[in-house]
């Protein structure tokens, strides 16, 4: 399922990340691949506010619907 319908404050997975190489090398850069935990912090309108490896980052909708876990 793609990141924008998983549950806030619970760890998830990242499987998969679809996309250009583009978009994702831009999310490789940001420390978001394959096999790390993620978890959604907050959630306005589809935008997420993510943490990754004990960092917060923001991702627009259109990102986050390209991670799946």
């Amino acid at each position: 399922m793609p990141l924008t319908l998983a549950q806030m404050s619970k760890e998830y997975v990242i499987v998969k990340i679809t996309g250009q190489d583009k978009i994702r090398t831009h999310l490789r850069n940001l420390g978001i691949m394959e096999n790390e935990t993620v978890s959604v912090v907050q959630s306005i309108r589809g935008n997420l506010i993510v943490e990754i490896k004990g960092v917060r980052i923001a991702l627009d909708k259109s990102l986050a619907n390209r991670i799946m876990v």
